[in-house]
């Protein structure tokens, strides 16, 4: 693997943060919308789907904090451990919601209005999400971290939520099966929950070029 040269890293540093804000300002957008278009539509995959929006975006401030520790090794390594955990939580958090929402809308029998403007959400994330994911893995893999690397696969489950969704919504538009909505939302929370314990526990994908966290890289 090629070592990153002194005057490198600053340059990947940087291009991190640049993906970082650019996923804070998608993902604002996108929590609104949804989460304004799912109380609209009675659609718990929605609104789930934008919750996770705002979970992702305490992950993308965490990792933005991680980013701008990179100077110094001794707080680069303290922003690692803090930053891994807070994202590992922010997991955690959502797949809790998903999947006490989602059941309690299977056992209540409520069905969800259509909604165009959820399909387009869903549609554009889909296009979007994957792009940013793969640009910021590239980083993390850079930069070696294990918290980045969490944080860019957040951003990764937002297209397998994005395509749950959008498989949902259709389902219910197109042929009225009210219970495909939660359904689909459950189908969120085992990925969802295993990656959060896995930021938790410190381990990522990265885990075979990432140093330990419990030092400085």
């Amino acid at each position: 693997m090629t070592t990153i040269g002194l005057l490198d890293r600053p340059a990947i540093v940087r291009r991190g943060q640049r993906l970082t804000w650019a996923t804070i300002g998608y993902n604002s957008l996108e929590a609104i919308l949804a989460i304004g278009a799912g109380f609209v539509a009675g659609s718990v995959a929605l609104v789930g789907f934008g919750f996770d929006s705002v979970i992702e975006l305490g992950s993308s401030v965490a990792g933005l904090w991680r980013l701008r520790a990179d100077a110094t090794p001794v707080r680069r390594a303290q922003a690692e451990r803090l930053a891994l955990l807070v994202i590992g939580i922010a997991f955690l958090l959502l797949a809790a919601y998903v999947l006490v929402d989602a059941g309690r809308t299977l056992l209540a029998r409520t069905p969800p209005d259509e909604s165009l403007l959820g399909l387009l959400i869903a549609a554009a994330s889909l296009i979007i999400m994957p792009l940013l994911a793969r640009a910021k893995r590239r980083v993390a893999a850079q930069l070696a971290s294990r918290a980045l690397t969490a944080e860019a696969r957040q951003t990764q489950i937002c297209t397998y939520l994005s395509a749950i969704l959008l498989g949902g919504l259709g389902l219910n538009a197109a042929f009225g099966w009210w219970w495909a909505d939660p359904i689909a939302a459950l189908l969120m929370v085992p990925l969802i929950g295993w990656e959060g314990l896995e930021a938790v526990r410190g381990r990522t994908v990265c885990a075979a070029c990432c140093p330990p966290i419990d030092r400085a890289p």
